[in-house]
């Protein structure tokens, strides 16, 4: 009986050791802009971002755990361009009245060494949920020199079929389906 209760209380340690080991960040929306780009017409390549992001990132370097939890702001497109921010708003597009937030959920994180390199989870956009993995350009964590805490941040990229998640505009008339996200992201420790 004894050794059950040694085992179960080392069990237990060991658990809440390997749970004090992951940090918190908070999303900084200063510093982070989910972007998009997009050919428009089959002339050119038209680039837009969300101005309005927030999120947690859970990390464990050591355990090579965590997640990321990520919404956009999806009324806060910007194109640089007026009349494309209002179209892309309607319902023919991404109708944000209807659909006001993207997702990613991403609980499977790759490692190659030290390296993080990929997020695995879960994109919702336009009220369709889709798994979707985020290539890691580069992720770093520093130590802030203005802050005084620890920040990490990275450059993600996904290529999706945007007709996967409803998105038919101009399909019709020949505009490609493919879509190349780039998210540049950073978070402070919490």
């Amino acid at each position: 009986m004894k050794l059950k209760l040694l085992i179960a209380a080392t069990l237990a340690t060991s658990a809440s050791l390997a749970c004090a080991a992951a940090d918190t960040y908070k999303i900084e929306p200063n510093h982070t802009y989910p972007s998009f780009e997009a050919d428009h017409m089959c002339i050119s390549v038209w680039r837009g971002k969300f101005n309005t992001t927030k999120g947690t990132i859970v990390l464990d370097r050591a355990a090579k755990t965590g997640s990321f939890d990520i919404t956009v702001d999806m009324n806060s497109i910007d194109f640089g361009h007026e009349k494309m921010n209002a179209h892309a708003k309607k319902p023919d597009i991404f109708d944000v009245a209807q659909y006001p937030t993207a997702t990613f959920k991403g609980n499977k994180l790759r490692f190659e060494g030290e390296n993080l390199v990929a997020v695995e989870g879960n994109f919702t956009l336009h009220g369709v949920t889709k798994p979707l993995t985020l290539n890691i350009a580069k992720f770093k964590c520093i130590q802030h020199p203005m802050l005084k805490r620890e920040v990490c941040g990275g450059d993600f990229e996904a290529t999706i079929d945007r007709t996967a998640y409803g998105l038919n505009y101009g399909v019709d008339w020949g505009f490609p389906k493919n879509v190349r996200l780039v998210i540049q992201v950073e978070a402070i420790k919490q």
